[in-house]
C-alpha cells in the first residue's frame, strides 16, 4: 500500500513583512469530507504498515491489560461523615461510584455506575462529583464527546431519581452553598472552550434563569470554582500562567455577595486555604519559590498576610494541606517531592522520609480537618503504589492498599532504577530518572526510550508503570528527562525553558540523549524519543535539530504548528497561551516562534522512523496539527523510514475513556517501537 499523500493547496500567510506558504492549511476543517477522507487513508494506511505485528499487539494489549485487577476497589475516604470509594466489576471499563455510613456493617448505596451510564457511548468521562452538605444530593458533569464540554446533572440521593434540569457547556464542576439549593459553576464558551463565566443556579429552576455572577473578560485568563475544607467558603479563582485573583463566597450566606481576597497583580500567582478564623495562603510575593502566609478572615489583603514558611531558593513550596493540628507543606528540593509536616501548636516540624533515590509522593483524599492522620501516596520506578495513613504525631505509617500486579513473575526487586544529573548548556545540570530491569549491561546495545514534557511547569514524576514492564521485560531500558520548562528543580527551571529561553528544553532533551549513548546505555541506532502535547513539540523540535540522534520517536498529540496556532486567538485556549510561548504579534517573538516551530521547519532530509498520533476531537492541540506536519514530512523527507499518523476518530486529547481501552494505543506505541527496534517477540 502506497502512504497518503495530502493535496497541496497554496495558501498564503502574512504577518510583520513575511509571507509563510501553508500548503495543507485546508486540513483545518473537521466537517470536510475531504479531511476525513484523509484522515481515515492515514488510519488504514498505519495499520498495513504494522499488519505483520498485529498479532504482537493483541498479545502487547492482553498482557497490559492483564497485569490489572479486575475487580478491584478504591480505599475508602471520609467526608462529611460517609466513606466514599469507587470499585470495578470484573471487565468492565468504569467504575461504580458508592458510599457507606461506615465500614464495618452499614449497607453500601451505589451513587452513579459509569458502566452503564457509559453504554453506547464510544467516549464517557464523569467530572466534578460533589455532594451537598446535608448529604442528600449530588451534581456530576458529564463528557460523551471528548471536547471538554460538560453538562451538570443533578441527583437525590434518597430517591435515586435525576432532576429534570441539567446544564451545558459547563467546565464539570458545581459548588453548593451550604443551604442544600444553591448551586455555583463555571460555563465554557463553546468556541474558545475558555472557563469565563460563574453562574449560580437555584435547584428546581429553569437553568435558563441561572444568574451570572462573575465573567472573567480578560482572555488570558480562566476561571474555576470550589469549596474551601473548611466548608465556610467558596472561593473563585482568576487564574493565568502568571497571575492570580482569588474572590470568596460565604457558603452559609449565598445571597451576600463576592469579595475580592486580593486584588490580581503582574506575576503575582497565590492560593488561598482556610480553617476557622483563618487563611493560608501560597505565594510568589517578593519568592520565587513561594512561601506560605496567613491572615485574618476579615483581613484578607496581601499588606496584611505574615509569614509562617520563608522562601527558599532551592526549595519550591508547591501545594497545602491543612489540619486542625497540622499543616502539611508539599514541597519540591533537587528535583524530589517531599513532606513536611509542621505543628500548629508549637510551629515544630519535620520531613516524612523515603526510601528510595527516585520516587513520586504526594497527599490525596485528606477531606477532613480534625484528624491527625495525612493520607498520600507513593510510587517509584520499580515499586507499584502504596496508599499510606500516617499518623502526624507518632510518625507511623499504615499501608491501606498497593496496587496489585496480576502477574506471578512480577517481582519488584527484578527491576533497578537509577537517578543522575547531566551537565548541560552553559553547566546546567539536569536529572535523568531511569530504570531497567536487572541483567542490563552498560554496553550500548539495548534499546531505550527517553520521555520528557518540559513545559507549563509540569514536572514529571518518576513513578510506576504497569504498562510499561511490556517494554522493560523486552530489554528496553526507559528514561524521563527533567528538562527546563518544568519545576523539578524550582520555579527557575521553569523560567528558564518558556518564552524566549523555550530552546533550552529542547537542548536539554538532546544533551540527556547523548550522555546516553556517550555512556553506553544505548546507542542512535537504539535511541527512541516520547513525548506528547507541548512535549509533542519537543519531540518536533528535536527532529529538526538533531534527527540523526535517534532511531525512531514518538509524537502523542503534538502541538507542532506553533506560530499559526498562537497567531489565531479563535483556537481554543490560544489566548491563555501567550505567558508560555510568547505572543507572535510583537515581531520578537514571532521571530523566536517561527525559529523552532516544529511545522515551520520541516526540510529536505532524513528523519527517523515516527508514529503520530492524535484525537479528531481534541480541544487542546488541534488534529489538523498533527496531521499538517505528516503531510510535510512525506512531502520532503529524503529518507525510507516509517512515517505513521493514526487518529482516533472518537476521542480527544486524552485519548479514548474506560480503564482498558486506553492501552490499545499503548500497544499501538509499544509495536511501533519493538518493530523499528527489531524486537519480534
Amino acid at each position: 500500500m502506497k502512504a497518503p499523500s495530502a493535496k497541496k493547496r497554496r495558501k498564503e500567510l502574512f504577518m510583520h513583512g513575511q509571507t509563510r506558504v501553508d500548503n495543507y492549511y485546508w486540513l483545518n476543517n473537521r466537517k470536510n469530507s475531504e479531511v476525513i477522507k484523509y484522515l481515515k487513508r492515514e488510519n488504514k494506511y498505519t495499520d498495513f504498515v504494522l499488519k505483520d505485528e498485529k498479532q504482537l499487539k493483541k498479545r502487547l494489549f492482553q498482557e497490559i491489560v492483564g497485569r490489572i485487577k479486575q475487580d478491584d476497589q478504591s480505599v475508602p475516604y471520609k467526608f462529611n461523615g460517609y466513606y466514599y470509594y469507587e470499585r470495578y466489576e470484573k471487565e468492565s471499563e468504569y467504575p461504580v461510584y458508592c458510599r457507606r455510613k461506615n465500614l464495618e456493617e452499614a449497607e453500601e448505596q451505589v451513587l452513579l455506575d459509569e458502566e452503564k451510564m457509559a453504554e453506547d457511548h464510544p467516549y464517557y468521562s464523569i467530572c466534578g462529583f460533589e455532594v451537598s452538605l446535608n448529604n442528600k444530593l449530588l451534581s456530576f458533569g458529564v463528557d460523551d464527546v471528548s471536547r471538554g464540554l460538560y453538562t451538570i446533572y443533578f441527583k437525590n440521593l434518597e430517591t435515586g431519581k435525576l432532576y429534570d434540569e441539567s446544564i451545558v457547556d459547563t467546565a464539570g464542576e458545581a459548588v453548593w452553598a451550604n443551604d442544600n439549593k444553591t448551586i455555583f459553576y463555571t460555563k465554557k464558551d463553546v468556541d474558545s472552550l475558555r472557563d469565563n463565566r460563574i453562574y449560580k443556579h437555584l435547584l428546581g429552576t429553569d437553568p435558563a434563569t441561572d444568574v451570572l455572577i462573575y465573567e472573567e473578560k480578560d482572555e488570558a485568563f480562566e476561571v474555576g470554582i470550589f469549596k474551601s475544607k473548611s466548608q465556610k467558603y467558596i472561593i473563585i479563582e482568576s487564574y493565568s500562567t502568571l497571575a492570580t485573583e482569588v474572590r470568596i463566597i460565604d457558603a452559609d450566606q449565598p445571597e451576600d455577595g463576592i469579595s475580592l481576597f486580593q486584588e490580581r497583580e503582574e506575576k503575582h500567582e497565590y492560593k488561598v486555604y482556610h480553617d476557622r478564623d483563618e487563611f493560608y495562603i501560597l505565594t510568589n510575593w517578593n519568592a520565587v519559590n513561594f512561601r506560605l502566609m496567613k491572615t485574618k478572615n476579615t483581613a484578607t489583603a496581601k499588606e496584611n498576610w505574615v509569614e509562617i514558611v520563608a522562601h527558599c531558593d532551592t526549595v519550591l513550596i508547591e501545594y497545602l494541606d491543612v489540619f486542625k493540628n497540622h499543616l502539611v507543606v508539599s514541597e519540591r528540593f533537587d528535583g524530589l517531592n517531599r513532606m513536611r509536616v509542621i505543628s500548629r501548636k508549637d510551629n515544630s516540624e519535620y520531613f516524612i522520609e523515603m526510601d528510595e533515590q527516585t520516587y513520586l509522593s504526594y497527599t490525596l483524599d485528606n477531606n477532613e480537618i480534625d484528624t491527625n492522620k495525612l493520607r498520600f501516596e507513593y510510587s517509584s520506578l520499580t515499586t507499584p503504589d502504596i496508599l499510606y495513613d500516617y499518623n502526624m504525631d507518632t510518625k507511623e505509617k499504615e499501608i491501606l492498599k498497593q496496587r496489585e500486579i496480576v502477574d506471578s513473575k512480577f517481582n519488584s526487586e527484578n527491576y533497578q532504577a537509577e537517578r543522575f544529573f547531566v551537565e548541560g548548556q552553559g553547566g546546567v545540570k539536569i536529572p535523568i530518572s531511569l530504570v531497567y530491569k536487572k541483567g542490563f549491561q552498560k554496553n550500548g546495545k539495548a534499546p531505550l526510550l527517553l520521555y520528557s514534557y518540559g513545559s507549563y511547569g509540569s514536572s514529571i514524576d518518576a513513578d510506576f508503570s504497569s504498562a510499561r514492564l511490556s517494554l522493560l521485560n523486552r530489554g528496553f531500558v526507559y528514561a524521563i528527562a527533567h528538562v527546563r520548562g518544568g519545576e523539578e528543580m524550582g520555579r527557575f527551571w521553569y523560567e528558564d525553558g518558556k518564552l524566549l529561553k523555550k530552546k533550552n528544553t529542547f537542548t536539554d532533551f538532546i544533551d540527556c540523549g547523548k550522555y546516553l549513548i556517550d555512556n553506553n546505555y544505548t546507542s542512535t541506532e537504539k535511541l527512541f524519543a516520547m513525548g506528547g502535547s507541548a512535549g509533542g513539540l519537543l519531540m518536533g523540535a528535536v527532529l529538526n535539530m538533531a534527527p540523526n540522534l535517534f532511531k525512531g520517536v514518538i509524537a502523542q498529540v503534538p502541538f507542532v504548528d506553533v506560530v499559526t496556532t498562537m497567531l489565531d486567538d479563535s483556537i481554543p485556549l490560544t489566548t491563555g497561551e501567550y505567558d508560555e510561548w510568547g505572543n507572535p504579534n510583537d515581531k520578537t517573538y514571532y521571530d523566536y516562534i517561527l525559529s523552532y516551530s516544529p511545522y515551520d521547519n520541516v526540510e529536505k532530509k532524513d528523519y527517523p522512523a515516527l508514529l503520530v498520533t492524535t484525537g479528531l476531537h481534541d480541544s487542546q492541540v488541534q488534529y489538523w496539527e498533527p496531521a499538517k506536519w505528516v503531510a510535510k514530512l512525506r512531502e520532503l523527507k529524503t529518507d525510507n523510514n516509517i512515517l505513521l499518523l493514526k487518529t482516533n476518530m472518537d476521542a480527544g486529547h486524552g485519548g479514548v475513556s474506560g480503564r482498558f481501552e486506553s492501552y490499545r494505543e499503548t500497544a499501538l506505541e509499544y509495536v511501533f517501537l519493538l518493530k523499528i527496534a527489531g524486537i519480534k517477540k
